[in-house]
């Protein structure tokens, strides 16, 4: 027997040719690289003869499906518990039933354990923008979401709030010129980052054919309420933020996910998902991965590496900035939401989803944005239990996109924002302030998540043209 699992030794098992033999090298290689040929021979002569005991086994599933006749392949339709499991409700008055509604038929989910409600929570695929639910050992893509690893980054100068005055057109230059956004704007020159040389972009089949288009955009910002301010922040009291005295400074704040990496993989696992996950018809969307499975597994993997992604992302941004701005940046924060992460709740491992909502663990920082004419905040976690560790993930939409086009006019949002001092390139009425909650109610209704340490209010804001 040859050392080495090979295209002619597994042709001679009886394997085709294409995509039988692809998928069982990937496997191998991902899963079973220390086991010698001869175990993965027995294995897969085993696997050849009786495809239907493998249909649940965390390696070769995949490959076991594949070879079992189509109309053999059955999955029964998983029903909902009867009985939800618990969940803390912080979204007070100014949250529709219907994103409610989203929540409660999460926690029937088999797996769920526990769950959280946002005060900034509105309706969304799955779960709803602002729940956060705990399940054992299973992922849902949509409850992580489509911009997987969406985050803020703030970066803090060592300049006066006054460095604005007789800068604006400068500053706006600045804006324009090194930041990117939407499907058609990119960077000249892409740099470097460890991120896309990372050894999981040749581990998952998937991830190969995404490595060019994540190239080409790293250090862009995607459409929608994608944002990349500059402005004032005030920092309260001395020594509420190591290394920030009390004060007021020039600050540059960002908001995006891992574009068109992170939506291609959403998209692929959350197909895949309703094709092993039976649910009825109005749950589909909440449809698991076994982290057990090999499906599981490479979504885990994909995931991971769209956070790494976005965050590199923003760091790109905020270097090319700093490097046209002069000064000094001396404080930076960043955090993720739209991910899930392995966490330690009531004595358990659970995977925790949060689905627009931050991460708000004993002592950890963070930022929650309001709108372009209400401030955000710098804030600290208060580690609360009822929460999951979690907070908001910002101001949460009142409007839909589609309402925003109705109500609101370009003329009438321009006027709102010179009412307000801010100056904004690109942008719809879609992503118009009025479109927001107001972002102090939520605070109000989140004094048991997160201790407030600073308040930026943006002047100068750049989005896609909308």
């Amino acid at each position: 027997m040859k050392n080495k699992l090979n295209n002619q030794i597994l042709v001679s098992l009886g394997f085709h040719k294409g995509k039988e033999i692809a998928l069982i090298l990937g496997l191998v290689s991902r899963y079973r690289k220390k086991v010698g040929v001869e175990v993965i021979v027995d294995e897969l002569t085993q696997i050849k003869a009786e495809p239907e005991s493998y249909m649940k086994d965390p390696v070769w599933s995949k490959l076991a499906e594949m070879l079992m006749p189509e109309k053999e392949v059955k999955r029964e339709v998983i029903l909902p518990k009867e009985v939800a499991a618990p969940f803390a409700d912080f979204g007070g008055m100014d949250v529709e039933p219907a994103a409610r509604d989203q929540m409660y038929q999460a926690l029937k989910l088999p797996i769920s354990v526990r769950g959280a409600l946002m005060p900034d929570a509105h309706l969304g695929y799955g779960l709803p923008i602002g729940g956060v639910l705990a399940v054992e050992n299973a992922v849902i893509p949509y409850g992580v979401g489509v911009d997987i690893g969406c985050r803020m980054k703030l970066s803090v100068y060592d300049l006066p709030a006054s460095y604005f005055k007789g800068r604006e057109n400068q500053l706006l230059d600045i804006l324009k010129a090194n930041t990117k956004f939407g499907q058609k704007e990119v960077h000249d020159k892409v740099r470097d980052v460890e991120v896309l040389n990372d050894k999981t972009f040749d581990e998952v089949p998937l991830l190969k054919t995404l490595h060019k288009q994540a190239w080409r955009q790293m250090g862009s910002s995607g459409g929608g309420n994608h944002f990349v301010e500059m402005g004032v922040i005030q920092v309260y009291k001395e020594d509420a933020v190591k290394g920030l005295s009390a004060g007021s400074y020039f600050a540059v704040l960002s908001h995006s996910g891992s574009r068109a990496l992170g939506a291609s993989i959403a998209g692929h696992f959350t197909k895949l998902a309703k094709q092993l996950c039976k649910l009825p018809g109005n749950m589909q969307h909440l449809a698991w991965l076994d982290l057990n499975s090999s499906e599981g597994q490479e979504y885990w993997l994909a995931m991971n590496l769209a956070g790494d992604y976005a965050e590199a992302c923003h760091d790109d941004i905020h270097s090319r900035l700093a490097k046209a701005i002069g000064g000094q940046v001396i404080y930076r924060v960043g955090n993720h939401h739209n991910f899930a992460w392995k966490e330690m709740h009531d004595g358990k491992e659970l995977i925790v989803h949060r689905k627009g909502a931050t991460p708000a663990a004993e002592g950890e920082i963070g930022f929650i944005p309001g709108s372009m004419t209400l401030p955000g905040f710098l804030v600290r976690g208060r580690g609360n239990a009822e929460s999951l560790r979690s907070a908001s993930h910002g101001a949460g939409r009142r409007f839909s996109r589609s309402e925003c086009k109705q109500k609101f006019t370009v003329s009438g949002m321009h006027a709102e924002l010179e009412a307000h001092g801010v100056t904004l390139l690109g942008g719809g009425v879609d992503e118009a302030p009025m479109a927001y909650k107001n972002i102090h109610q939520v605070m109000a209704l989140q004094t048991d998540l997160v201790d407030v340490l600073a308040e930026f209010h943006p002047r100068l804001v750049r989005m896609d043209k909308g």
